[in-house]
């Protein structure tokens, strides 16, 4: 389906231009029916599309949200990094990654001299709360993922991690276990991804015994502070 025909279903605008050229104010014309797809583009920035999401019902989840959790950290950060969903926390405040899980995170980026601020944008494979924190159903990972791929495109990364199997399959396809894959790097779209444990995973395996999930994230952390330097050099 083309832009213009997209646009028709949601009022009498007449366009020549692709959606992308619409002002932030006309977002009522962007598609609300997951069943119609956000072209690639519709995007100038990151702020346009939070807006949107603020006012998302393409799926369900829109209904029981606080607020829809888009993204936080630098907007043009090398290191992308891709959680599940939002839990309580985030719901209430709005930003990804604030609970335990991620000061967790935090803590492992500052081991290899990385920073939220400065190094890294962190988002989620859907932006609003599942009911009592379950896995995203299919239909609501299809319905967010046109945001989470302008995210990418917006924010341009040289990496992205994808934190568990579910930010995983969102973005590669890939229906392997976790512990599987952790630790490889994947080429995707042009971009290194790497998949890692979900830090909400390593709070419930805390030991930092060699080859437990702690001690496994540390080897990881080390590999992608090595390959952004490469890429960076």
């Amino acid at each position: 389906m083309s832009s213009e025909s997209q646009l028709n279903l949601f009022g009498q605008l007449e366009v020549s231009s692709p959606v992308e050229s619409l002002p932030a104010n006309r977002f009522e014309l962007i598609p609300t029916s997951s069943n119609i797809p956000i072209p690639s583009g519709t995007y100038d920035n990151l702020t346009q599309l939070a807006s949107h999401c603020q006012v998302c019902h393409r799926c369900e989840l829109g209904n029981t949200r606080i607020n829809a959790v888009v993204g936080r950290g630098n907007e043009k950060a090398p290191i992308l990094i891709v959680g599940e969903g939002p839990g309580q926390n985030e719901d209430e405040q709005g930003l990804p990654f604030v609970g335990r899980s991620g000061q967790l995170l935090e803590k492992i980026l500052a081991a290899v001299k990385l920073s939220i601020e400065r190094d890294v944008y962190i988002c989620n494979v859907v932006r609003c709360r599942p009911p009592e924190n379950r896995v995203p159903l299919p239909a609501e990972v299809a319905a967010c993922k046109p945001y989470l791929l302008e995210q990418i495109r917006l924010v341009d990364p040289k990496i992205i991690l994808l934190t568990g199997a579910t930010a995983v399959k969102a973005i590669t396809g890939k229906k392997d276990g976790i512990t599987k894959i952790r630790g490889t790097w994947i080429e995707w779209e042009g971009r290194w991804c790497m998949p890692i444990f979900h830090p909400a995973y390593l709070l419930r395996n805390p030991a930092p015994d060699v080859g437990k999930p702690k001690w496994l994230m540390w080897q990881d952390i080390q590999a992608i502070r090595a390959k952004l330097d490469e890429l960076s050099a």
